[in-house]
């Protein structure tokens, strides 16, 4: 089968950059009727500008929303529907990390802004996309996870805490919203080659660390997650919910990369 998007609209959080920028292009190169949110304007701007400069049969736009900021989220979803007067995929993916370092040391306002960007904006988008999917009864739904969510990182707790707990919210969304056939999935990348993570992937202790605990040894691309997400978000995907898939080479059959090696 082809996937499809024509005709569906689509809200993309964090789509001024990296996997979320790569996505909502795809999905405009499906035909969706994407729109991206994020907290910077000129950001935005600039993706919808490259993304429109590939011609896609679909179509693009972009609205300044912090997903932490109910009002904005809520306001992002309203937007992303009002092309068909639906709203089809949300993919939740603006996140970030406040935190890294010892438990012992942490610092409690860094670890509360991880867990209210990754987890409470992931909730929040989802609470919002709900309510304008459950009077549809249809609708997808594909949060941004993160190995870190599934197995140990050394340092970088208080990001996978947070990632674990989008992991939960997917399966509890999926049960819940399941009656009203709208699916819940979360991705759970490995490292990926983007301008996140340039400074780990430009080499070092830490990169060496990551591909020797890879089986397939090689980045990821935002590529790599894209294709993967909007196969979830399809129909091509309608019996697959309450999934958190990982997308990281294998790296999740060893152990998590050790992020003390990036202080070394």
């Amino acid at each position: 089968m082809t996937i499809d998007f024509s005709d569906k609209t689509i809200l993309v959080t964090g789509g001024g950059s990296g996997i979320g920028l790569a996505t909502a292009q795809r999905f405009a190169q499906l035909g969706g009727h994407v729109t991206i949110c994020g907290r910077t304007a000129e950001k935005l701007e600039g993706a919808v500008a490259q993304i429109n400069a590939s011609n896609p049969p679909g179509s693009i736009s972009s609205i300044v929303a912090d997903v932490t900021v109910e009002d904005q989220i809520a306001a992002a979803c309203d937007t992303a529907a009002s092309a068909t007067g639906r709203l089809d995929v949300l993919f939740a993916c603006a996140g970030g990390a406040m935190h890294m370092g010892p438990l012992v040391d942490a610092d409690a306002d860094g670890v509360r802004a991880t867990v209210d960007l990754n987890l409470i904006g992931s909730f929040l988008s989802l609470k919002h996309a709900a309510r304008l999917m459950v009077p549809a009864k249809s609708g997808s739904v594909v949060l941004m996870s993160s190995g870190a969510g599934a197995f140990p990182h050394k340092w970088l707790w208080a990001y996978g805490m947070s990632k674990a707990g989008i992991d939960r919210l997917c399966t509890y969304a999926a049960e819940e919203l399941g009656e009203h056939n709208i699916r819940v999935n979360s991705v759970q990348p490995g490292i990926v080659d983007d301008e996140l993570m340039a400074a780990i992937t430009a080499g070092g202790a830490l990169l060496d660390d990551y591909i020797e605990q890879m089986p397939l040894g090689r980045l990821g691309t935002v590529d790599d997650i894209a294709a993967a997400v909007t196969f979830l978000a399809s129909d091509d995907a309608s019996w697959i919910t309450g999934v958190n898939l990982g997308i990281d080479g294998g790296h999740h059959l060893r152990r998590g990369a050790d992020y003390s090696k990036l202080f070394g």
